[in-house]
């Protein structure tokens, strides 16, 4: 009987959980903006794990330096994660910056420009 969710999804489940963790407190660092964990992609052999984020209250480019500090870091954030996951080798991690959710915002403000009185019966 095959498995519902393969060893790299339930690998990528919890190192996202645990990245959340060690962001929000172990990494104690000013110019860090407030960084939130979108998804965590681990390719099937666990070599590279793609950390999606996205930084609240910042403009374009204090996103982009968040991003590139967080790649920066990502030694240091990887013996982190080692320490809390059970595992052999832990996934080389590399941030992006995930624009969904400014898309999002920006589709629901054009939706609110465009139908500016509710439809009522």
């Amino acid at each position: 009987m095959a498995r519902e969710f393969g060893r790299h999804a339930r690998v990528s489940s919890q190192m996202q959980k645990e990245l959340s963790l060690i962001l929000q407190r172990e990494i104690d660092d000013s110019r860090l903006g407030f960084v939130t964990i979108n998804e965590v992609i681990v390719t099937k052999d666990l070599a590279v794990a793609k950390v999606y984020i996205t930084v609240l209250n910042s403009d374009e480019a204090g996103k982009k330096a968040s991003t590139r500090l967080l790649n920066d870091m990502s030694p240091v954030i990887r013996h982190s994660l080692a320490k809390r996951m059970r595992l052999r080798h832990i996934s080389e991690l590399r941030f992006y910056y995930d624009d969904s959710f400014d898309t999002g915002m920006r589709v629901a403000e054009l939706l609110s420009d465009a139908n500016p009185t509710p439809l009522t019966n």
